[in-house]
């Protein structure tokens, strides 16, 4: 029976995640270096707490100034759209005009970099929850869309990293254990009503949801697993600067300027699965826009940057992804690599503007993927993880985001 309890909630899960992907519209490729992301704190995803402001920018390199509006979202822990009507959950009004706008000076390649602030003074915000947030066209036609959570805090989430202490894997995992409670909110039915979702470095492609509580006591809920609530460690990311677009600087074997475009080659990464762990600093898959020309958001220059990696035989038929928060960690075509078999290297290129990147390379084989294949799993790894805990009293419409709790795994512990 704990067994079939254990498959059901994979399943739940995983539709959970197949909900996530289906309210996605991915960008075109004229649309490039979107960054959205809190005003309060360094965060690369917008977590705000309801009241605070956060902001999307992005470039469009057609660079003709063309209009754009911004339509918002209620949605459920399952990111499907609430059952709550605008008035209930905006104040003022969506389906708005981005009219902060400029336009790149003295680059090679011209593009229209686009600013948005939320709150502002046509749109607030009166409800936590899950939002999606849809760039729209002249023709109400979507572009992209972007998730952001609002919430308060209501809830004190206290978290521990842990190894794990299944002997096969207490070398390569990570165990998030935690505690929710609330002096000002008595918990209903805790084992229905609340729901969590853990997330590592902001990827939600491998975040952990529908984990009911271990223990309730009282009003506090103790969430003390081992397997449910454990990550692969992975491994530090790879980077590079190119700040200064004309040098080889960090990461960057060499660069050049054809055809009116700029060209940075990175150094070929090594294939680490099985080697040694090394603390490497990094932004936990993270971007920043950089130059040393000026306004990095309108005088940065965009450069076809080359990625590669070591290949491993037994994966040459399968697919290869670079990978990271330029990314939003998804595996499409624009960032697949191919095998070359003249060097044993997986190889691709991606247009970005220049600044400091980390990334990594994903395996995708028989549609399961793996992304640490070429980097390996250790529990010394420094991650960042995030929980969301969303809670809908018995008969409420909607789920309220009553907390949040990040905790870096450079603090993890033995069990």
């Amino acid at each position: 029976m704990k067994k079939l309890f254990l498959y059901l909630n994979l399943i739940i899960a995983f539709m959970v995640i197949q909900n996530v992907f289906s309210q996605e519209k991915i960008e075109p490729d004229y649309i490039k270096s979107i960054i959205f992301r809190s005003l309060e704190n360094d965060m690369q995803f917008p977590i705000v707490q309801l009241g605070e402001s956060f902001r999307l920018s992005f470039d469009d390199l057609r660079a003709e100034e063309n209009d754009y509006y911004y339509v918002i979202t209620h949605c459920d822990y399952d990111w499907k759209p609430s059952q709550l009507i605008k008035s209930e959950y905006l104040s003022g009004m969506d389906d708005m005009r981005i009219t902060n706008f400029t336009n790149s000076y003295a680059t090679l390649q011209p593009y229209t970099h686009y600013e948005l602030t939320l709150p502002n003074s046509d749109t607030g915000f009166l409800l936590t929850g899950n939002y999606i947030l849809t760039i729209t066209d002249t023709e109400q036609k979507p572009v992209f869309t972007r998730r952001f959570v609002v919430y308060s805090n209501t809830a004190l989430v206290q978290m521990t990293i842990k190894q794990n202490r299944d002997l096969k894997f207490v070398e390569e995992k990570q165990v998030v254990q935690f505690k929710l409670s609330s002096k000002s909110l008595q918990f209903e039915n805790p084992q229905i009503n609340i729901k969590v979702a853990i997330l590592q470095n902001f990827n939600w492609n491998n975040m952990i949801t529908n984990v009911a509580p271990q223990y309730v006591l009282g009003n506090e809920l103790v969430y003390k697993y081992d397997k449910e609530t454990a990550f692969w460690g992975g491994n530090e990311y790879f980077y590079f600067e190119n700040k200064d677009i004309r040098l080889a600087t960090t990461g960057v074997y060499h660069v050049e300027q054809t055809n009116n475009m700029y060209h940075s080659v990175l150094y070929t990464a090594p294939y680490r699965r099985y080697k040694t762990y090394t603390y490497n600093p990094d932004i936990d898959g993270d971007f920043r826009i950089l130059t040393t020309q000026g306004n990095p958001t309108i005088e940065a220059e965009y450069s076809q940057v080359y990625f590669s990696v070591e290949a491993y035989n037994q994966w040459l038929t399968d697919e290869v992804y670079v990978y990271g928060g330029f990314s939003e960690n998804r595996l499409t075509d624009a960032y697949r690599l191919h095998y070359n078999s003249d060097k044993n290297i997986f190889e691709g290129k991606v247009y970005l503007k220049q600044g400091f990147y980390n990334y990594k390379f994903a395996l995708k084989s028989k549609g399961k993927v793996d992304y640490n294949a070429f980097s390996g799993n250790h529990y010394q790894t420094e991650n960042n993880y995030t929980i969301l805990v969303y809670y809908r009293p018995t008969g409420a419409l909607y789920d309220r985001v009553i907390g949040v709790g990040s905790l870096n795994s450079t603090q993890v512990t033995r069990q």
